[in-house]
């Protein structure tokens, strides 16, 4: 997440982001939120409510380690040290 300053990018946690005509997903099953996201936007909440319920798309992941903010530091930190990207800073 540091680096990515520097390479022009600014770093959010949002799982869908949209900047103008374009819009990202970050994470497997986050592409699924940015088609429920779009279909949101361009036919209406509840059509995108309809299509959720439709795919009965209901993530309830068994961990809540999906970010460096919220993984337990030893598991952060650990992953890091095996990384072959430096790192700056302990968590973020």
């Amino acid at each position: 997440m540091d680096a990515l300053g520097h390479l022009g990018a600014t770093p959010v946690t949002d799982r869908v982001v949209f900047d103008g005509k374009y819009v990202t997903a970050a994470g497997v099953s986050s592409g699924i939120d940015m088609g429920l996201a779009l279909s949101g936007r361009i036919a209406g909440d509840h059509v995108a409510q309809a299509i959720q319920l439709m795919i009965e798309y209901d993530p309830q992941p068994p961990y809540d380690a999906g970010s460096p903010d919220r993984a337990p530091a030893e598991i952060v930190d650990g992953m890091r040290a095996r990384s072959r990207f430096p790192v700056t800073g302990r968590r973020g």
